[in-house]
């Protein structure tokens, strides 16, 4: 993601060597960060280059609503039987740094179980598969920016980043444009979540305002009688209130 112009020397300083690139080092976290200890692994070793976009990545794949299945955006309803859990609709819009909608992009989710487990080969933690549940959703946008979709509130689970590690309840959200190449990731958490004073992914991001930005509002005019609960989540490309990006997929 870019963001306006700085001088080049301050580029420099900050190993950046792509032009008129500037990583918004408040609302980001950092590629590094000593407390999420994998980033120690994975995070770039040398600076920036720039790699020119070739007709390939300006062209294709071509991202449309004919390749969204009808239950894509219901992961209660993809399998025979009914998941278990809380049933739950996560709503918004995609919004640009002027506040306009973003109409037909892609946006996908992916999420552990009401019991806080992945549908994953590395995921062994002692909690049971849901075999109703794979926690994986993919919905456009329509004209106003808006998604929608039902699923399951994800649980809590532990992980071994740091002493009695646990991952507050989340959400993963990846946006593209009209190519791969345009892919943003990110995470929703949950309003009041106990959880988040230890959580290294949530105090990686140095502003206070903008982890706040990651949080859904509940919303119960929007929740289903008897059905579901709601939460709303809107999500902001560029600008003052941007949303905070991951750079790299995490199954975490």
């Amino acid at each position: 993601m870019t963001t306006p112009v700085e001088p080049e020397e301050t580029a420099r300083e900050r190993g950046l060597t792509v032009p008129g690139y500037r990583r918004d080092h408040e609302v980001h976290p950092p590629l590094d960060f000593s407390g999420y200890k994998s980033t120690a692994l994975r995070h770039p070793k040398r600076a920036l280059t720039l790699l020119p976009h070739m007709l390939t990545e300006i062209t294709s794949p071509v991202l449309g609503e004919d390749r969204i299945g009808e239950l894509d955006n219901d992961l209660t309803r993809q399998h025979d039987g009914e998941p278990q859990g809380q049933r739950i609709i996560v709503h918004g819009r995609v919004l640009d740094s002027d506040g306009r909608p973003v109409p037909n992009t892609l946006v996908e989710i992916w999420q552990a179980n009401a019991g806080g487990r992945y549908r994953h080969v590395n995921d062994n933690w002692p909690c049971p598969l849901d075999p109703n549940f794979t926690g994986v959703g993919r919905t456009m946008t329509d004209a106003e920016g808006r998604y929608r979709f039902t699923t399951i509130q994800p649980g809590a689970y532990p992980w071994k980043n740091h002493d009695n590690a646990w991952r507050p309840a989340h959400i993963h959200f990846s946006l593209f444009g009209r190519a791969f190449t345009q892919r943003l990731v990110t995470q929703m958490y949950f309003p009041g979540d106990p959880l988040f004073f230890q959580d290294p992914m949530w105090n990686s991001i140095p502003d206070p305002a903008a982890r706040e930005r990651l949080v859904a509002r509940f919303d119960y005019a929007a929740t289903v009688p008897e059905w579901a609960l709601a939460y709303e989540w809107d999500i902001v490309l560029r600008g003052r209130e941007e949303t905070p990006f991951e750079t790299e997929v995490d199954d975490d």
